[in-house]
């Protein structure tokens, strides 16, 4: 049996060269690589000062934190990127056009990996709790697309991080469906149903080396909800439980999904609040603050994801309280946490985040403006596209209200008007089930928009006759334009006379 070799994390980057494909371990901060990326940023650093070209391909499970993309950003160290990421520096690189940056739902991901489709990976760098010499390794804090990362690599490097908890074995559920065209379906039809492994595998032969790692997850605390997120949240609560009222959810409620932040945090807590609403099941990308609060209060008993993306306070409550939560948590590589064959197959209620929605159900999850990325789509179109019912959140407006976060048209279009079946904002609930665009531009400009937009937006409405969908490519962007160059989307008042 191989013996693993201990690295120092410049040893470890020495394996990595100029334009080659790096993936790494990461979902949102939580499991992401960090001393090996920070070791390649300091190399690349060096290579450019000296005149030389040093860039590479970098693919993750999703966003990861400062000492990944942040260091590499900085460093000027990214050709391309793949499928997601949150990180400023990286993001200015990206709209510069400093780094190529291609968007995927994070579900396809591993599969267009072991289908070649996003050419060969060189190096993994995989971040683990446990390793034993024949390959065996427990990962920490997430899954996302290591098992794959580190299967199709040429060689692997790990990064074994003893600041998590002693053991995570049996944290994770690790399974790898075949390939078309022998692909069998996902015998997965509970939440807490186990399918797979509790570590990954990996070819000895293939692991170049261990690197020692005390570096926690980089995940910061998440602000207090306000006025207006509370509000989004028990209007996502009323709605559900009137669902539940009409008998269209049954009465033991179904699993929920729901996407990262603020108002998803708000929202589930809302639905903790709810006296109507029972306890329940989560079958979703990341496990936030809000779901470990609501299962010490018994609100959710289970919880499946691909990320344990908490706060490092919440995240020592966890870890003290580890056999209580190792019995209601369940990590999964991301193309089972966001697969479209089990996500309709277990009826998940989808809760996501616009930024912007046009008044005919049209959403666009990434581009401001309609030209600057700011994160990516995630996995929002995997848990849309495929739920039981589909909502969508957003404030009524931004920056003060210089925007209206609902617009004639959307500016860059992510999910159709077909996928998106309830929208909702501070301001009420649009229902748009079972409505032609007349009836889904009524419901949402009289529910959804804020009053200072809502006369702006029915008048544009109502202007245009003719056609399925009242819409005019001349008109349908002048509050972008208006925006862009005022910096306000309102229509000035003129002063009477």
């Amino acid at each position: 049996m191989k013996k693993l070799i201990e690295l120092t994390p410049e040893e470890a980057a020495s394996y990595i060269t100029n334009g080659m494909t790096v993936g790494f371990s990461g979902f949102t901060p939580a499991g992401a690589a960090k001393v090996v990326p920070k070791a390649i940023a300091k190399f690349a650093k060096e290579e450019h000062d000296s005149g030389r070209d040093f860039k590479i391909g970098v693919i993750t499970g999703a966003s990861t934190g400062d000492s990944l993309d942040g260091e590499l950003a900085r460093a000027d160290a990214v050709a391309w990127r793949t499928p997601y990421q949150s990180d400023k520096f990286l993001r200015k690189n990206i709209n510069l056009g400093k780094t190529k940056f291609f968007d995927m739902h994070l579900s396809q991901l591993p599969q267009n990996l072991r289908y070649g489709f996003l050419g060969k990976v060189d190096v993994a760098v995989i971040e683990a709790s446990e390793v034993q010499a024949d390959g065996k390794i427990i990962l920490t804090t997430s899954v996302g697309a290591s098992p794959t990362l580190a299967r199709v690599a040429d060689k692997v490097i790990i990064e074994l991080n003893t600041s998590h908890q002693e053991s995570l074995y049996g944290l994770h559920d690790i399974y790898e469906p075949l390939d078309p065209p022998l692909r069998r379906p996902i015998n997965l039809c509970r939440c807490d149903a186990r399918i797979g492994t509790e570590y990954v595998q990996i070819d000895p032969a293939k692991i170049v080396g261990v690197v020692a790692s005390k570096q926690p997850d980089e995940i910061g605390g998440f602000r207090e909800s306000d006025e207006t997120t509370m509000k989004i949240g028990e209007n996502v609560a009323t709605f559900l439980a009137s669902e539940m009222r009409s008998g269209r959810i049954p009465p033991e409620f179904l699993p929920i999904q729901s996407g990262v932040g603020n108002i998803a945090n708000a929202v589930l807590g809302a639905l903790g609040e709810n006296e109507e609403i029972p306890t329940f099941e989560m079958y979703s990308e990341v496990i936030q603050d809000s779901v470990i609060a609501l299962m010490k209060e018994d609100k959710i008993k289970f919880a499946s994801a691909t990320s344990l993306t908490l706060s490092p306070a919440v995240l020592k409550q966890t870890y003290d309280n580890y056999e209580y939560f190792k019995r209601r948590l369940l990590l999964r590589p991301q193309e089972i946490s966001n697969n479209p064959e089990v996500i309709r197959r277990l009826g998940i209620i989808s809760i996501n985040t616009a930024i912007e929605v046009d008044i005919f159900g049209n959403v666009n999850s990434t581009h401001v403006m309609g030209k600057e990325m700011m994160n990516g789509i995630g996995g929002s179109g995997d848990f849309t596209r495929n739920a039981f019912i589909s909502i969508f959140t957003c404030p009524s407006i931004a920056k003060g209200g210089a925007i209206s976060t609902i617009v004639p048209f959307v500016s860059h279009l992510d999910h159709s008007e077909h996928s998106v079946q309830v929208l909702i904002t501070e301001q009420g609930i649009a229902d748009l089930r079972a409505k032609d665009p007349q009836g889904r531009a009524t419901a949402i400009i009289n529910n959804c928009v804020h009053p200072e937009y809502r006369e702006q937006l029915l008048e544009y409405f109502q202007s245009f006759k003719g056609g399925h969908t009242p819409q005019t490519l001349k008109t349908a962007f002048q509050m972008h334009e208006r925006f862009l160059e005022h910096k306000d989307m309102r229509i000035p008042v003129s002063p009477t006379v």
